[in-house]
């Protein structure tokens, strides 16, 4: 996937979980929880925008190290709303999907990065 994509890839699933989380209950838990979620899946984009802009392999597999722990992070909290009975698994089955292919794909071009092709 080239990095124009991936960036536009990355904004629409932020963007998606920042309307999924609008729609959660007003309570302590769903604030706290959504609050989280809406930090780490920005932050999906935003460190995936930065790593394009790396000054070395080692500064892109740092920065792509990080989309992979809050693309992981985010469908975590997904896992959350599911299992604590906030959500039910098909308003979220989409987006954790979605999470995981991007936790996927910055795996693969860390190993690739790397040179070490799993």
């Amino acid at each position: 996937m080239n990095p124009s994509d991936m960036k536009k890839r990355t904004k629409a699933y932020a963007l998606a979980i920042i309307r999924l989380v609008q729609s959660l209950p007003n309570t302590p838990t769903t604030r706290v929880i959504g609050n989280q979620l809406v930090k780490c899946s920005t932050s999906v984009g935003s460190n995936y925008r930065a790593s394009c802009r790396a000054k070395s392999r080692a500064d892109f597999i740092a920065k792509m190290g990080i989309v992979e722990e809050e693309a992981d992070e985010s469908i975590y909290w997904m896992e959350l709303l599911v299992e604590s009975g906030i959500l039910p698994q098909t308003e979220v089955a989409d987006l954790q999907t979605e999470g995981d292919e991007i936790v996927r794909i910055v795996v693969s071009s860390i190993n690739t990065a790397r040179g070490n092709k799993r």
